[in-house]
């Protein structure tokens, strides 16, 4: 992946990561059609640098434990770059490349350089698993022991139960919860049904397979995978009828939640990578930008009954600093965590009894038309591999905005910590 952009990075930077009443909602498919082109003011600043989004491109998303199993996730050194270029990892959950893309326009607008590869890795076929704390700290001790006696003494403390390892799971730190739960508890706080998130669920993977076969996904790129065949697309896109996915049994609260393993995102494994640079610079090389890369802002609130509402809280702030509204947005990418996350989140940003009661505002946010709302799928049907979902997220709003005709896009997302992300995205002039 990296060696696509490798040639005109040689000595460039790089950074990577490793209960109120809610109405029903429906969902209309959305049309992949080109809209007409229209006029609005630019975002640009006096005396600030454009930026821009040279190009982004992705490995295939793929199931964790299927073809990349064999696998080792790399970066910098590890994908050909220069021992000259500076690296650095940056994280910060869901959100980790979003991190990694801004962190890189703070590098350009500060000076500091011209060009940055920020991206994301994420391999869950092979995660870490730690041995349990009882034993770790037998083992710190016994490297510290001087003489044979203690050693033998540490290791006859030693029991069975000691030796149980601390699986991993996609929980939050601050209550233990799995974010299945969470999304599982925020759904029925905002009165979201098992059949509203099927229905999306549905339309996430009916429109990813639209836009697979439509060869729209062209930031995907082959991947010789060692000792496997070359894998050139996502494999998580599996349309279903509703009949199919209303025999799933729920996967977190049982017997009587909604998330099922149909409505939630998949462990993947995946990694993505863009290219920015400063306009000025992008042009003297002979680069056609894609688009610029505008205001931005993160959020944080209450991680255990606020996990995943991140795009709420995070949209009405990131259009306040552009002085734009929702109605100006052509495009909108939100990170799919769970079908009922994005609900909720929905009618979240409807209510203004939520707006006023948790957001301090007067009046409502207002939720994105559907037919401009994530039309090539999401992370529900192509795939979530945590730190690499963001550069996804930005160059699809690159990619349609060419393909539809419009302005302006909006990217948010929700990540672990109760975190928040959203960035307003401008049309390059073709």
């Amino acid at each position: 992946m990296a060696s696509m952009l490798l040639t005109s990075l040689r000595s460039s930077p790089l950074t990577s990561v490793q209960a109120a009443q809610f109405g029903r909602m429906s969902w209309v498919s959305a049309e992949l059609t080109k809209t007409s082109p229209k006029s609005k003011k630019t975002l640009a600043k006096p005396g600030v640098k454009n930026i821009v989004l040279v190009d982004g491109v992705r490995t295939p998303f793929l199931q964790s434990g299927t073809t990349m199993l064999r696998s080792y996730p790399q970066a910098a050194l590890g994908a050909g770059f220069s021992d000259k270029t500076p690296a650095h990892t940056v994280t910060m959950a869901c959100i980790s490349s979003n991190q990694a893309m801004t962190t890189a326009v703070g590098l350009i607008a500060a000076g500091q350089c011209d060009a940055v590869v920020a991206g994301g890795v994420e391999f869950m076929s092979d995660v870490p698993i730690r041995h349990s704390r009882k034993m770790r700290k037998t083992m710190l001790s016994l490297n510290k022991a001087k003489t044979l006696g203690a050693r033998l003494s540490l290791l006859g403390s030693i029991r069975l139960a000691h030796l149980s390892p601390e699986l991993p799971a996609v929980a939050e730190f601050s209550t233990a919860e799995t974010m299945g739960h969470s999304a599982d508890r925020l759904a029925a706080a905002f009165g979201v049904s098992r059949l509203e998130q099927d229905e999306f669920a549905l339309r996430s993977h009916t429109l990813a397979k639209k836009a697979q076969d439509g060869g729209m996904l062209s930031d995907v790129i082959s991947f010789k995978v060692p000792g496997r065949d070359i894998v050139s697309k996502d494999n998580g896109i599996r349309p279903a009828t509703m009949e199919q996915l209303a025999k799933l049994k729920p996967a977190f609260i049982k017997p009587h939640g909604t998330v099922t393993a149909a409505n939630s995102s998949f462990l993947t494994d995946g990694a993505s990578a863009v290219l920015i640079m400063s306009e000025e610079k992008a042009l003297a090389m002979g680069y056609k930008p894609k688009a610029y890369l505008r205001d931005f802002v993160y959020v944080s609130q209450d991680p255990k009954d606020q996990l995943l509402l991140g795009p709420t809280y995070a949209t009405p702030k990131v259009l306040e600093k552009s002085g734009l509204t929702l109605n100006d947005i052509d495009v909108f990418e939100f990170h799919e965590a769970f079908a009922g996350q994005i609900m909720a989140n929905l009618k979240a940003m409807e209510s203004d009894w939520f707006a006023q009661t948790y957001m301090g505002r007067k009046t409502k946010v207002g939720a994105p038309p559907m037919e401009k709302f994530n039309t090539w799928g999401g992370s529900l049907s192509l795939g979530h591999p945590f730190a690499a979902t963001g550069c996804r997220l930005v160059t699809t709003v690159a990619h349609r905005l060419q393909k539809e005709g419009g302005q302006y896009g909006l990217v948010a997302a929700c990540a672990a910590g109760g975190q928040g992300h959203a960035m307003v995205i401008e049309a390059y002039p073709q």
